[in-house]
């Protein structure tokens, strides 16, 4: 998060410094979305800490859910600044401003570009090693103001070629509109990890494969699978149905071979199996895949 910090102040510095030289409001638009990058990555380091803090007194499964908190603020800062960059670009084609010196602005952007390019896909890959949610988030970012960039240099380059200075204030209005769709994904993503929203398909396949096996091997049965996530962990809380002849400690053992098993399957997840006898009526109904 550190490096997402650095490269959010040295890309704000580039960018604001197109948008003066040139007077253009689509470069101004870029560099509000790097000045929004560098409020989340502060957010983000600050999730980071606290999801990264034990379980306490207090908070008896941790703190891992204060990530969805960051990706809210940065879903929820995305939004005010496409609305204020689209209210902008709209005053500008009203009210047209000749943009100057266009030249030089652009290369300020496409140094930016490459800073912003190569820090979010570290970011990116780090989010998948260490299942951050924060992580991921930032790093999406970041490759989005890439694409946003390169859509304003593309711009500024026509308008540069072509002198139609209306096209300016055209691509801020498209950038609004893509940062807008960005910030609606991460508020999406954080609200539904917050309702506790069952892993991805492809995860419960995993989990209800290896349950599969291990129920045909050992002939026991396995019920009202539920699985969801908190930030990087994931959690599955499911029943084993055992033969009732089992005594407590032959089940508990099998209980826990489950719960080592389904965190093997998932790449680390906080497993807690209930048993039962086998025929016995279960509560809830078996997960849904």
């Amino acid at each position: 998060m550190w490096l997402s910090i650095a490269a959010a102040v040295l890309t704000i510095v580039l960018k604001a410094t197109a948008a003066w030289v040139t007077g253009s409001v689509g470069f101004l638009s870029d560099a509000i979305e790097s000045g929004i990058n560098l409020i989340a990555a502060a957010v983000g380091l600050w999730a980071l800490k606290l999801s990264a803090k034990p379980a306490d007194a207090n908070h008896h499964f941790g703190h891992a859910r204060a990530e969805y908190f960051s990706a809210q603020v940065e879903g929820s800062l995305i939004l005010l600044a496409s609305v204020a960059i689209m209210v902008t670009a709209v005053d500008r084609l009203i009210h047209p401003v000749p943009v100057e010196q266009l030249g030089i602005g652009l290369a300020f952007s496409v140094v930016a570009t490459a800073i912003n390019g190569a820090v979010g896909v570290v970011l990116i890959r780090a989010g998948k090693k260490y299942r951050s949610t924060t992580l991921d988030a930032d790093g999406h970012h970041l490759l989005t103001d890439v694409w946003t960039t390169v859509g304003v240099i593309v711009g500024m380059a026509l308008v540069w070629l072509t002198g139609w200075q209306p096209l300016d204030p055209i691509v801020a209005l498209v950038v609004g509109a893509n940062i807008m769709f960005t910030g609606y994904k991460l508020l999406k993503g954080a609200i539904l990890g917050l309702l506790s929203e069952s892993l991805p398909k492809e995860e419960n396949q995993i989990v209800h494969a290896y349950l599969d096996e291990y129920g045909a091997a050992n002939g026991v049965k396995f019920t009202s699978v539920r699985t969801t996530a908190a930030g990087r962990e994931r959690m599955v809380n499911l029943v084993m149905q055992v033969p009732g002849d089992w005594t407590v400690a032959h089940a508990h053992d099998h209980a826990d071979e489950v719960e080592v098993g389904v965190a093997e399957a998932l790449g680390g997840a906080e497993t807690i199996v209930h048993v039962e006898p086998l025929g016995h009526p279960t509560r809830t109904g078996p997960m849904s895949v």
